[in-house]
Parts: structure tokens; C-alpha cells; sequence
């Protein structure tokens, strides 16, 4: 079994932290279910363990977390979905790349439920968008923009931190750091790409998938 929790309001870093934490030994130690936790934060950059220094552009901006994830820079903030994903891989096969990839899948699935075609790409985390509607950039490849993030880490083979899907967030946050450390694309949302979607939408289309990827 696994619990979905979806919190509402707007969430302070260092609470999610916390709980993913002792959620995550509880799964260890067999008195817990897994978790998906949903929620929203306050604006906020979080370091992951490749973040770069000069790829904070402006760090008095919003505060600055050092995460313990995989990854670089991410912006967190309202009106981006961010899953918390507490499951234990131990049990799931002892894959981490398998299940990275079932991660990536999830949210290209849930993507495909509002019909967009959610991309990965060699070299690059996360899951993006090709814009057909914007010019070729200056080598004359099409235009990408990054519309989710994905970084985890495993304690004792169960996972914690995630997922995050641009619902409709301010894009210009994103302006203060170079998001996973790429610069030669953009980030853009659901409501950004002309969908009315709400985040119980999202909400909806993340459980109705889940158990298509990491069920069968």
C-alpha cells in the first residue's frame, strides 16, 4: 500500500525535510507505508549535491537550502506541484536507474493526460517540452523548456525527495538561478503552454498514472 498525502497550503522546506526523513527510516523499518506527499512551498532554491556556486545567479533572492538530493540548483515555489516520493526500492528490485526512469515515466505519463508530450533528453535531468512556437536557438535546434524536475536520494534503499511539475508558477522566479545548471533552455509550466490546469488536475492525473509505472 501506499499513502497519498496532499498538504495544503504552502509548506516550509525544512518541515518537508523532516518528515521525509523520518518517514523514509519508518519505511526502513517496516512501521510505516510508503508515501506520495504532495505539496506546495513558499519561493526558495535548493542546492542539490552537483549544484555549482556561479549557477546561483542571485541568492539574495529567495532563501537558499542545501539538499542532500541528486542534482543542481531548483526552484521551488506556488503553484508547482511537488511530489514527494517515499518508496522503498529495496523491495522494488534494488534498480536505482530503473527507477529514476519509472520516474521519468510517471511524469511523462501525467503529462500525456492534458496531451502534451513530455521528452527526456541524453545529459539532461528532468523531463521537457519542445516548442515548435518559439525560433530555433543559435545552433538552429529546436527549442526546449524544461517543465519538470527530478531529483531523489536513497537512504537505506528507500527513496525521498522527487518530482516537481510546473503548474502554473512564476516563471521568473527561475531567473535567479540557472535551473540544473542549463543555460541554453528555458522553463516553462501547464498554464504557460495555454492549459487550464488546476493543481487538483495535476493531483488527479499523478495518482491515476502512478500505479500504471510502478505497479505492473
Amino acid at each position: 500500500m501506499v499513502e497519498w498525502i496532499v498538504h495544503e497550503g504552502l509548506l516550509e522546506y525544512h518541515e518537508a525535510v523532516a518528515f521525509m526523513e523520518a518517514r523514509a527510516e519508518a519505511i526502513y523499518n517496516g512501521v510505516a507505508e510508503e508515501c506520495i506527499w504532495l505539496v506546495e512551498h513558499p519561493p526558495l532554491y535548493t542546492a542539490g549535491t552537483s549544484a555549482k556556486a556561479e549557477d546561483l545567479t542571485d541568492p539574495d533572492r529567495f532563501p537558499v537550502y542545501t539538499s542532500k538530493r541528486g542534482g543542481q540548483y531548483t526552484y521551488h515555489g506556488p503553484g508547482q506541484r511537488v511530489a514527494y516520493v517515499m518508496l522503498n526500492v529495496g523491495k522494488r528490485g534494488h534498480d536505482v536507474r530503473k527507477f529514476v526512469h519509472q520516474l521519468e515515466e510517471w511524469v511523462i505519463a501525467t503529462l500525456a493526460e492534458f496531451s502534451l508530450r513530455g521528452e527526456i533528453r541524453e545529459g539532461r535531468v528532468g523531463v521537457w517540452i519542445s516548442r515548435d512556437d518559439k525560433p530555433k536557438t543559435a545552433t538552429g535546434q529546436k527549442a526546449e523548456d524544461k517543465i519538470a524536475a527530478i531529483g531523489i536520494r536513497l537512504r537505506k534503499w528507500v527513496s525521498f525527495h522527487g518530482i516537481s511539475i510546473n503548474v502554473e508558477p512564476n516563471l521568473e522566479h527561475f531567473d535567479g538561478i540557472v535551473p540544473c545548471g542549463i543555460t541554453e533552455h528555458g522553463v516553462t509550466s501547464l498554464v504557460d503552454l495555454g492549459l487550464p490546469v488546476t493543481m487538483d488536475d495535476v493531483d488527479v492525473a499523478l495518482k491515476r498514472t502512478f500505479s500504471n509505472v510502478f505497479e505492473d
